[in-house]
């Protein structure tokens, strides 16, 4: 199943915004990647301009950014709650994390590659179709290609075209509004859901920093004045469309990593807000649970809750706002945020809401197929081949996705590019081997896998058969390189079918192949 739960999450169960920043390359000297040296030509700044542009992008949005434990520590920064000497012993001093790229570092051979990779290609573990592709970050040279235009099946892996095209067509301060408005009758408030599934009820949500229905509530109140609200009617007419996606196995819907996808509901579709993260129950119609949720905080029965469309402007006598006023409205966290979110945690229904920002972003329908064209329509407008990506949903559980492996280190590269800083938020979650994320437990015990803890920053995908991994390497010789596997015909289970694709990952850190 596609979205297992990471490791490393705040109290809200969604990691911090932090660790990305960290995977981005420091200095020989051990100082904060924030000031690299000048490097001798443009293309150069490739690899050591991440950082900054990631952090000029956060800025931009007024994002701020926090990081857990030791990670200030590997940034060089000053950490206010360290513990006195009177406290708790300090932490001992971490490994690097993805340390020491060196954008002079020798480029490696492509038959050093081949060497390296072949054998582990072709193992039984990964089954008879696994597509590969690795690059060099800097230049953009192909070290390794096999299979690596031919449509696979991406699972999660998804999520990285998704993060792409919404950077794009949004831009990554883009926030997701959820608005109430005045209906028709004395007291009708319009709930109008604009596609935002971190909205919260209240303080206690599943998303950390997310918009709220009390704080919306308390908007509607005040512009009502003295009318008192009597009815809650539920506008997600935004989307259209089938409410799971085409592609998607029997089980998801209520297997607690997918769920209906409305343009209005809380916490994700989760009963629980307090849910561990992965897996957890959903509710099964989410737009009229969060209209229930926000009629109790006006006082309204839910029994006078129901679905339906927000009026027009109108004018009204008295003093009674006119149909169609805008009560109050409430934001979602910018679009760096969710995107990083989405990507660390592989949130499928964050995922498909995303995508349905990039068909509103380019006057399509939001639904499925709507969201799918936009985002062909996007990549295509980037410069890379659309040919080589069909997509039928933005989350990856549908089975139908097709993507190539050359597209994603295509995608990976772009995003790394200077020319495109609107794009550096992909970076955000993107976990790390054996530190954080769906990549957390990994790179640790099984054998050939050591390389690759700390130096390989990755999505990951899964579903029954299909197994993919694609993202960023440090090599032995401080190379940035990107990759992608995808095996879509695996014979086994995950417990043989991960170490192998992170033997391929280790085998690109462990060697300078030159």
């Amino acid at each position: 199943m596609s979205g297992a739960g990471p490791t490393g999450h705040d109290r809200n169960g969604v990691p911090p915004l932090g660790p990305p920043i960290s995977a981005l390359p420091s200095t020989a000297g051990g100082e904060p990647p924030l000031t690299p040296p000048p490097p001798p030509r443009r293309r150069g700044r490739l690899v050591t301009v991440l950082a900054v542009v990631v952090l000029l992008v956060l800025a931009g949005v007024g994002v701020v950014v926090t990081r857990p434990g030791p990670v200030a520590g590997w940034l060089g920064e000053d950490d206010a709650s360290a513990p006195t000497a009177a406290g708790p012993s300090a932490e001992p001093d971490p490994s690097d994390v993805l340390n020491g790229p060196d954008p002079n570092a020798p480029l490696p051979a492509a038959d050093a590659v081949r060497a390296a990779l072949d054998p582990l290609v072709g193992v039984p573990a990964l089954g008879d179709r696994v597509n590969v592709s690795v690059a060099d970050v800097t230049t953009g040279q192909t070290l390794y290609a096999k299979g690596a235009d031919d449509g696979t099946v991406p699972a999660s892996v998804t999520k990285l075209a998704t993060a792409v095209t919404v950077l794009a067509a949004r831009g990554p301060g883009f926030r997701i509004p959820t608005r109430a408005v005045a209906g028709t009758k004395p007291g009708e408030v319009v709930i109008i859901g604009g596609g935002d599934p971190t909205l919260a009820v209240n303080k206690k949500g599943y998303y950390p920093d997310a918009a709220r229905l009390d704080d919306l509530a308390a908007q509607v109140r005040t512009a009502l004045g003295g009318t008192a609200p009597t009815s809650v009617t539920v506008d997600g007419t935004v989307y259209s469309g089938p409410l799971y996606g085409p592609g998607w196995d029997d089980d998801i819907p209520t297997g607690g990593y997918g769920g209906a996808v409305t343009a209005l509901m809380t916490d994700g579709a989760r009963k629980d807000p307090g849910a561990e993260p992965g897996g957890a129950e959903r509710v099964a119609e989410p737009d009229l649970a969060a209209g229930r949720s926000f009629a109790r905080l006006l006082g309204v029965p839910t029994s006078a809750v129901k679905r339906g469309t927000a009026p027009a402007l109108a004018t009204a006598a008295g003093g009674t706002p006119p149909a169609g006023t805008e009560l109050g409205v409430v934001q979602s966290p910018p679009l760096i945020r969710l995107v990083d979110i989405m990507i660390s945690e592989s949130d499928n229904l964050l995922a498909e809401a995303l995508a349905r920002q990039v068909a509103l972003a380019r006057n399509q329908k939001a639904s499925f197929d709507g969201a799918a064209a936009a985002m062909d329509a996007e990549v295509a407008a980037l410069g890379l081949p659309a040919e080589e990506i069909t997509l039928s949903d933005g989350s990856g559980l549908s089975r139908r996705n097709r993507i190539s492996p050359s597209l994603l280190t295509d995608l990976i590269r772009l995003a790394a590019s200077p020319d495109h800083p609107e794009l550096a938020g992909v970076f955000g979650g993107l976990p790390v081997g054996g530190w954080s994320g769906t990549l957390g437990e990994r790179y640790r015990g099984a054998p050939g896998t050591a390389a690759g803890a700390g130096a390989v920053r990755a999505k990951t995908g899964t579903l029954t058969g299909v197994h993919a991994i694609a993202g960023l390497v440090t090599t032995a010789d401080g190379r940035l390189l990107t990759f992608a596997v995808l095996t879509d015909r695996v014979p086994g289970g995950t417990d043989t079918a991960q170490p192998a694709l992170d033997r391929i990952a280790s085998a690109l850190a462990g060697c300078g192949c030159r």
